[in-house]
């Protein structure tokens, strides 16, 4: 069993904030099983609003933020094992290019709207054997 990533103190709940991002796709190996489907069921998007993962007890589903260096607004629909516990925002590209071109880059963030840290529990509590939701979940009980 792998062990979870380290664990990064959170950032504060403000409406600016500097955060790590990297870049993921549907088509990388630990996504394949999932498709194009996001953690909350519906198709990861990349258009007007761009699909985001991040650990939902720092940025809850639903929240929606723009990315200041670019202009970009991505809203968070989707989580991963690697985000739990952690201060970065994994952005979804349509490409395995355009997610390489991507990398990893700290961005400033302006959050224009928060989730819903306690739907975000609800939609986690199915998948609660997996240890990275329990740290989730725990986070969201902590904070919230």
């Amino acid at each position: 069993m792998r062990s979870l990533p380290p664990y990064e103190e959170p950032l504060p709940h403000t409406r600016f904030q500097k955060v790590r991002t990297t870049a993921y796709t549907h088509s990388e190996r630990d996504h394949i099983r999932y498709g194009k489907a996001t953690a909350l069921g519906t198709t990861l998007r990349c258009g007007s609003v761009h699909s985001a993962a991040a650990d939902w007890a720092r940025w809850p589903a639903g929240t929606v933020f723009r990315i200041q260096e670019t202009g970009e607004v991505f809203q968070v629909d989707d989580y991963g094992w690697a985000l739990a516990g952690r201060n970065t925002i994994d952005l979804y590209k349509p490409s395995r290019q355009e997610m390489c071109r991507w990398g990893v880059r700290r961005v400033h963030i302006e959050v224009l709207r928060w989730g819903d840290p306690w739907a975000s529990y609800r939609r986690l509590k199915p998948a609660r054997d997996y240890r990275h939701v329990r740290r989730m979940m725990r986070e969201i009980r902590e904070f919230y």
